[in-house]
């Protein structure tokens, strides 16, 4: 289930309407989520293919060495 979805059988946003700065909000996490092969999960540390955000650093343009 997306965003999309929950908003529209429950009538809830996902994160809530007024935030704040310096606070850590979880949005809603689908209940059938994707999963990641075992070996894959383990080496990026979640099984979870929605939490796979891996962190390139100086690679995309944050520095001047490669």
């Amino acid at each position: 289930m997306d965003k999309n979805q929950i908003m529209a059988e429950y009538g809830i946003s996902p994160l809530p309407a007024d935030t704040v700065e310096a606070m850590a909000y979880v949005p809603f996490q689908p209940y059938s989520p994707e999963l990641c092969k075992p070996v894959l999960g383990y080496e990026n540390g979640t099984m979870f293919r929605a939490l796979l955000k891996p962190f390139y650093g100086k690679m995309c343009g944050g520095g001047k060495d490669e």
